[in-house]
Formats: structure tokens, sequence, C-alpha cells
């Protein structure tokens, strides 16, 4: 069985306490989409300063708070991608723009018309930029133990910025992994 077996989309990957690389500590990636070609996915707790009213203005009164674009991940840190929480019950196959990920999480076209989205959604968030593993690659830093696989819950993916979502995630796992969450940002501080 191959590392990555589990990872599809709509998993998450939960960045190890040992993976310090400054782009992924204590991060939490809602993956894409995972095939032969590699794997797309986006960091859901990174908010940045910029609000999505500045680059996307017709989009900007739409996005759950803080309101603020999200740093999806290094990859091409000037594409937006967006991602909604359908409501219960939305027929996703109805609405144009969006494309289903997994359960009610969908992406969605950024050209299309958010009036005609937005009361059919919970929530909605821009992400600049998204992280990206070539084929085989994901798999080898799975099998190093850089990040643990774990079911994502839609509400992952509209996580207020004040909330430990890597806490979080890690807690509801049981045990061992909830043991993680306990683990100190930085060992020196101990």
């Amino acid at each position: 069985m191959h590392p990555d077996a589990d990872v599809e989309p709509g998993t998450l990957l939960v960045a190890a306490p040992s993976l310090l690389d400054t782009n992924f500590r204590r991060t939490v990636v809602f993956i894409i989409d995972h095939r032969g070609e590699g794997t797309l996915g986006v960091v859901l707790n990174r908010p940045s300063d910029v609000p999505v009213d500045d680059v996307l203005p017709n989009w900007g009164p739409h996005v759950s708070r803080p309101g603020s674009v999200y740093v999806g991940g290094p990859v091409e840190q000037k594409t937006a991608i967006c991602l909604a929480a359908m409501r219960t019950g939305e027929d996703m196959a109805a609405v144009t723009g969006l494309i289903g990920v997994r359960g009610p999480v969908a992406l969605v076209d950024l050209d299309s018309d958010p009036e005609a989205l937005v009361p059919k959604v919970r929530g909605l968030r821009v992400f600049a930029g998204y992280a990206g593993w070539d084929v085989g690659q994901l798999a080898g830093e799975i099998d190093r133990g850089d990040w643990i696989v774990v079911p994502a819950l839609p509400n992952d993916v509209l996580a207020p910025p004040d909330e430990d979502l890597w806490g979080r995630v890690l807690r509801r796992q049981g045990m061992p992994l909830a043991l993680l969450a306990t683990h100190p940002g930085d060992v020196r501080t101990n």
C-alpha cells in the first residue's frame, strides 16, 4: 500500500510537530485534487492581512470572516482559489460555477456571479496560491512522517482564524494523535 493511499479530495494533511518548514509549520492542508500527476491543496489556517475586497471586490462582501485572503500555499501566489461549503440540501449540480470536491465542499469559479451562489452556501473562503506535490513527492513526505492524513469536516474549510485548527483537528482524532495537539510550538521554550 502506498503511503499516500488515504489521500483523496476532501482529506486533510496535518503537519506533524516535527515539520518545521516555514511554509507548512503547524498547518492544515485541505486536499482539492489527488491523482497520477500529483496533488494539490490549500492551507486552511494562514489568514493574511489582505482584504478580499482589495483583490476581488465582487466577492469581498460575501466571504466568511475575517474577510481576508488566506495564504493557500507557496505555489502561484497570484492565483486565487475559492472554496465554498454548501448549505444542507443544496444540489451542487444545479449551481453554475461550482466543482464539487467532496461532500458539501466545492471549488468556486471566481468569474461566476456571486449573487447566484451566495444564498446556497454556508460560507466562502478565498486562498492565494496553493500547495502542490509532484507524483511520489507527497508519498515520500508522508512516509517520512511529515504529514498526518485525516478526514476533513466541512467546517474546517471555514474555521475562524482565532481558532487553533491544527490542534482541534488533531484532538478529534483520538489517541495517540490527540497527544500531538499538546506539542509545544517550539521545544526550546519548554
